[in-house]
């Protein structure tokens, strides 16, 4: 039975209260309801509203009565919708509608809100090149057949060698390879959480964590973020306070506000992560950006506690769909079963395109050409952006982003609504938040800003 639609009244409001949570799956099926009185209590109405809400409700098929005992969740669960579990969240800072607002087909829209390079930025060339040699290849199972289970051993050991130049010490079968960064941290959810864990992030964050811890129905709490990494002050009550499963970071070249890791910070979280038993996730997508190598969970640990996952999409080519995880060897093994029950196996196709870039020369390359080319951007888009008022958080070290706070505590969420109806996707701070922070920052891209439009969308704007 379809369901009646919501009125205004104060039966339709406690109606509409139960029928959302069990479309958000807080109530499951043989889930009891409050009971009468405690429902009316709680929803400051008469015990004969409740009644006639139940009653409703029944006849929808949601809810059933047991005589003597009370009412409990009949319907079957719906199928899972993720923009239905906070339906309050305004489109704009909804992570789910900012992602398919920059991986639409905005090809000739101005997109300084997204998170990846343009595609003239990337290494088209150097690709082109190894699917030239892949295509001349005798070995047929690099277009035809499916990868060994970890993923081919010379992509992992030359991961391998590279983690090992960062300082971190691992091997070939410590290595799984994936279908991308979001599938590494999407098989370590699995691996790691059971619907209701709580999960620590960094407030701001980059905001496909939170939709996809949202998918795993984990409670998300948020530490607020300095310029050296997490509050330790912070971290250490909500570990207290929330008992989290997970942490899940970028540390290298924090997503979204251009912050690197500082070396006391690491030793002190790591020690209060010990402490309460939580297991670090550190997303490092973003380390061949980097200048200098700065500190990793990673490196002090040694891969006890810390889960390091890796990617190249946002380096070298989003269409090459190779990630990596790197862990402890048991955990590593359980993974690798997770991967087989849930996707099979990798690409040897795109493995083979990723291992014959890295090798070849051209990989290195490119990224310090991309390297330099960041730090000239950067200078320019800073500019750009101080002109009108908007004002670096910090100075990033490396990296694409650059978080800025608005003048005049201007709301970021109304100026994006406003650069839409002029063709611009930006990232109004609240986006990244657990809480909705960050009202007035924005995340501009630095290789998608320097451009005239978005300079004078914002000096029309602010100014």
């Amino acid at each position: 039975m379809r369901p009646a639609p919501d009125d205004d009244t104060r039966t339709g409001t406690v109606a509409r209260t139960i029928r959302d949570r069990i479309e958000a799956r807080s109530l499951t099926p043989g889930a009891r309801l409050p009971s009468i009185r405690a429902m009316a209590q709680a929803s400051g109405v008469a015990p004969s509203t409740v009644v006639e809400a139940y009653e409703r409700l029944a006849g929808e098929g949601m809810i059933r009565s047991r005589p003597g005992s009370g009412f409990y969740v009949a319907a079957p669960l719906a199928p899972l919708a993720l923009d239905r579990l906070d339906p309050t969240t305004e489109r704009e800072v909804d992570p789910l509608w900012m992602l398919r607002q920059s991986l639409g087909d905005q090809r000739h829209e101005l997109m300084p809100g997204c998170g990846w390079l343009p595609d003239d930025w990337l290494a088209g060339d150097a690709l082109r090149k190894a699917m030239r040699t892949a295509a001349r290849a005798d070995d047929a199972t690099t277009l035809a057949g499916y990868a060994s289970p970890l993923g081919p051993l010379p992509l992992r050991a030359l991961l391998a060698r590279r983690l090992a130049e960062q300082g971190v010490d691992t091997s070939p079968d410590q290595i799984l390879l994936t279908d991308s960064g979001t599938h590494a941290l999407d098989l370590v959810c699995r691996f790691m959480l059971q619907p209701g864990d709580t999960v620590l992030v960094d407030d701001p964050c980059y905001f496909n964590f939170l939709a996809l811890l949202r998918a795993h129905r984990a409670k998300v709490v948020g530490v607020p973020m300095t310029p050296a990494g997490p509050d330790i002050a912070a971290f250490a009550a909500a570990a207290a306070t929330h008992r989290p499963r997970l942490y899940i970071t970028n540390s290298g070249i924090h997503n979204p506000t251009g912050a690197t890791l500082a070396g006391p910070t690491a030793h002190r979280l790591l020690k209060i992560a010990e402490a309460h038993d939580i297991v670090i996730v550190e997303d490092d997508i973003f380390a061949d950006f980097e200048h200098a190598i700065s500190p990793r969970f990673a490196v002090y640990d040694g891969l006890d506690r810390v889960i390091r996952i890796g990617s190249f999409s946002k380096s070298l080519s989003a269409a090459v769909r190779c990630g990596h995880i790197a862990a402890r060897p048991d955990w590593i093994e359980a993974l690798c079963d997770l991967r087989i029950a849930t996707s099979m196996a990798g690409s040897p196709l795109a493995a083979g395109l990723l291992h014959a870039v890295l090798t070849d020369g051209s990989y290195r390359r490119h990224v310090e050409g991309v390297r330099a080319r960041l730090a000239r951007t950067t200078v320019r888009v800073t500019k750009r952006l101080r002109a009108v008022g908007i004002l670096p958080w910090i100075d990033p070290a490396a990296g694409l982003f650059v978080w800025a706070r608005l003048p005049d505590g201007r709301d970021a969420v109304q100026l994006a609504r406003d650069a839409l109806t002029q063709g611009i996707v930006l990232a109004p701070g609240p986006v990244f938040s657990t809480g909705g922070n960050w009202r007035d920052h924005m995340r501009f891209n630095v290789a998608r800003s320097d451009d005239d439009r978005l300079s004078d969308f914002l000096r029309e704007s602010l100014c």
